[in-house]
């Protein structure tokens, strides 16, 4: 072999190598896949050295904690059952690539280079589907696409979406772990959390078929559901606008200060929390993304607060009184 072993390789050759692994494992490592996969391991040099590493790594993780869920799929699976800490630790000790930097520090990066659509920890996107359509993703979010003459598809791997749908033959999907969310020409969020999905509609009507089968359920403009494994439960209204993050702003209506830290986190790196005795003050008001420093240093204006920041990475909230 030669001295290219040593090199970094091209970020769109690895993603393209993650992005074969996965679907090896996705289709049951059918013959076409298969075959389709060693036409490109074998197009170029490049492609079968980064295939080769991607597999190492995927080895070097399902050995060292012995939990592989199905072939091809241990990079993802076990990478979203370790903490941040313990997984770049193994990546450093795997040396995949000659350094783990390509993973750019944080785990989320897999999915930027495994998704068709991605963004980063505080970013906020917004793309232009072949139908016309708008798709904007938030924080810390994954998707993929499939259209064809028969269908337009989005997939939700990860984090929150927002989709504008023009007016087509076909129906627009948005499929995720929980539900598949079907409309003709409506205006929703949809967001996956960890233990449910949550809807909000703000033009049309969506339809909401959960795995559970049965009758559809039809979610209203100016409605927010929650879709778990209990099936769909229309919300109460939410003590946050849902929608509102697509102009970088977080809007809040009587909300409890805990939550609220926990949203603010989500566009941040870094501890951020609040000690127990000030966690149900409540807040209302308008909220800027851009910069949550700024959002933060605000919140003592509003409650009996102060911050205390060991470092920009680690804040807590501590009551006047403390």
């Amino acid at each position: 072999m030669n001295s290219d072993h040593g090199a970094a390789p091209d970020p769109q050759i690895v993603r393209q190598a993650i992005s074969w692994m996965m679907r090896m494992g996705n289709a049951g490592a059918s013959p076409r896949v298969q075959r389709q996969c060693a036409d490109w391991r074998a197009a170029d040099q490049r492609h079968e050295l980064a295939w080769q590493r991607i597999q190492s790594l995927n080895q070097e993780v399902a050995s060292h904690y012995r939990a592989v869920p199905g072939a091809g799929l241990a990079l993802e699976a076990s990478a979203q059952r370790l903490s941040r800490r313990q997984a770049l630790k193994l990546l450093g000790v795997a040396g995949l690539l000659g350094s783990a930097a390509w993973l750019g520090g944080d785990l989320d990066q897999w999915q930027q280079w495994s998704s068709d659509y991605a963004t980063g920890v505080g970013e906020r996107r917004s793309f232009v589907l072949p139908d016309g359509s708008a798709m904007q993703l938030n924080t810390r979010s994954a998707a993929d696409i499939r259209f064809s003459r028969q269908q337009r598809l989005v997939s939700l791997r990860h984090g929150e979406i927002m989709i504008s749908c023009k007016a087509d033959p076909r129906p627009f999907q948005v499929s995720n772990c929980d539900a598949l969310f079907e409309t003709g020409n409506g205006r929703f969020t949809v967001r996956q959390q960890d233990d449910c999905t949550r809807l909000s509609v703000t033009r049309g009507k969506v339809a909401i078929h959960s795995p559970q089968g049965g009758s559809l359920t039809w979610a209203q403009a100016g409605q927010s559901w929650q879709v778990d494994q209990a099936g769909p439960r229309l919300m109460a209204t939410p003590d946050m606008d849902m929608g509102a993050w697509a102009d970088g702003l977080i809007v809040t209506r009587n909300m409890r200060l805990q939550p609220f830290l926990e949203e603010v986190n989500r566009y941040r790196h870094g501890y951020l929390s609040c000690a127990a005795g000030i966690a149900d003050l409540r807040l209302s008001g308008v909220f800027r993304l851009d910069d949550t420093d700024k959002l933060l240093a605000l919140l003592p204006q509003a409650l009996p607060v102060r911050l205390h920041s060991r470092t920009r990475f680690w804040v807590r909230l501590e009551s006047l009184q403390g």
